[in-house]
């Protein structure tokens, strides 16, 4: 992409936590920032990615197809430790350029996702090269892009929000199997949200607690929300793990989970950001 166009969407990513208009609406994009292969200096590039569980995101060196390697793919191999901006989160991580058996699985996903992954590499005769970004974050998922507590809230809810919009999404254009992909992004999905309400449950929560007694009602409540939407999410992880996955089932599991999330992240940002609105 020409500099300046990369720069509009840079501009356009970070002011609205990744949330983008026109034509990269709905996509799923990282900001990319590699070190130059020559030069040792900072480049920051919009990628594409594909979830993929645990503490990794998958990206694809196209370059749309052309005969060459996109720069930030040389610069990675030179300096493999990078940093990453989701949107909501910024964290440091370690490029591993995938290969074989395992390369060829991840970018199968791919097309299988998007047909757009396969027209590029129909284009070349070079192979697209997959890359697992590995993060490097230490107790939790990076530094998150917000100002307050109560805009940590917020910002981290709309991430959940955004990605369910793009699952459901994708479950709407699926016909009578569950792609392989698209399982990976449920179940990195509800991997993430465990994950955040774990953290809330065992730090966030006891802290509030401590500081305002009598939010103990509504922290009551969102525990025992807690565990409803982790019992949703039970049944989701089942409907994507079985041999016989039947989408329309999955498609009812997401949208369960997606009323009752919205309700629960509606009460507590109603409820906890005025706290620590009030203390700041």
């Amino acid at each position: 992409m020409p500099h300046d166009f990369n720069q509009q969407i840079i501009d356009e990513f970070r002011a609205n936590r990744g949330r983008m208009s026109g034509y990269f609406e709905g996509a799923r994009l990282l900001l990319l920032t590699t070190t130059g292969a020559r030069t040792g200096t900072p480049h920051t590039t919009p990628v594409g990615y594909l979830p993929d569980g645990g503490d990794r995101v998958l990206v694809i060196a196209s370059a749309g197809g052309s005969d060459r390697h996109p720069d930030w793919f040389r610069n990675l191999v030179a300096h493999p430790q990078v940093t990453v901006e989701s949107g909501v989160f910024t964290y440091e991580a370690r490029a591993v350029v995938l290969t074989g058996e395992e390369r060829d699985e991840v970018f199968a996903r791919a097309v299988e996702a998007d047909a757009g992954w396969a027209a590029y590499q129909e284009k070349t005769t070079r192979v697209l090269p997959v890359v697992a970004l590995h993060s490097l974050a230490q107790g939790g998922p990076g530094n998150i892009n917000a100002t307050s507590f109560g805009e940590v809230i917020k910002v981290v809810h709309d991430a959940f929000r955004r990605e369910l919009t793009l699952i459901r999404a994708e479950l709407r254009t699926g016909t009578t199997t569950l792609g392989a992909q698209l399982r990976v992004n449920c179940l990195t999905f509800c991997q993430g949200l465990h994950n955040h309400h774990t953290g809330e449950d065992t730090a966030m929560f006891p802290l509030i607690a401590e500081h305002h007694p009598h939010s103990a009602p509504a922290l009551a409540r969102l525990h025992e929300e807690h565990e409803q939407i982790a019992a949703l999410v039970d049944d989701l992880r089942r409907a994507l793990t079985t041999n016989d996955t039947n989408p329309v089932a999955v498609r009812a599991d997401v949208d369960r989970l997606t009323t009752a999330l919205e309700a629960h992240l509606t009460y507590e940002e109603e409820e906890l950001i005025p706290l620590f609105d009030t203390a700041s």
